[in-house]
């Protein structure tokens, strides 16, 4: 495990230290983006600056991408194999309005944007609103209970 770890951050320039090994385990278990406080509230011992930096560099060498979900935190998740982060590759996102929990949806691809002439699209965001799976089975289990 630690040897597959150490070859994806080899594979993409990254030295593996420590702190960046234990945060690419801690993404990989991940099955929503985590934001900057939520690696904080995981490793209570290290600092928030390394931490910053270890997300900046994933960032700047493409193993996470950051999205900007609207709820003030911005939140990275592991990019796929063979991402470029290119706008080409970029996904929609889903945002839960109840857990605030973000979620990538990589098989929704963000369309082609027609643009004017001389225009240059360097990135794109999409995010969509609402209640993840959990949410609104909890709501769904609410309302009938309120019915009975």
């Amino acid at each position: 495990m630690l040897q597959n770890l150490e070859r994806i951050l080899q594979e993409k320039g990254v030295r593996p230290t420590a702190m960046r090994l234990l945060v690419l385990d801690f993404l990989q278990g991940q099955s929503s983006a985590v934001s900057l406080n939520d690696l904080e509230a995981h490793f209570l011992r290290s600092d928030r600056i390394t931490l910053y930096r270890t997300l900046k560099t994933f960032e700047d060498k493409g193993i996470v991408h950051s999205i900007e979900d609207g709820t003030g935190s911005t939140k990275y998740a592991l990019c796929e194999e063979g991402c470029a982060c290119a706008p080409e590759d970029l996904h929609v996102h889903f945002s839960c309005s109840k857990c605030q929990e973000t979620f990538c949806l990589p098989m929704s691809r963000i369309p082609k944007i027609p643009l004017p002439d001389n225009f240059t699209m360097e990135e794109a965001s999409l995010v969509v609103k609402g209640l993840c799976g959990s949410c609104a089975a909890k709501n769904a289990m609410r309302l009938q209970g309120d019915e009975a």
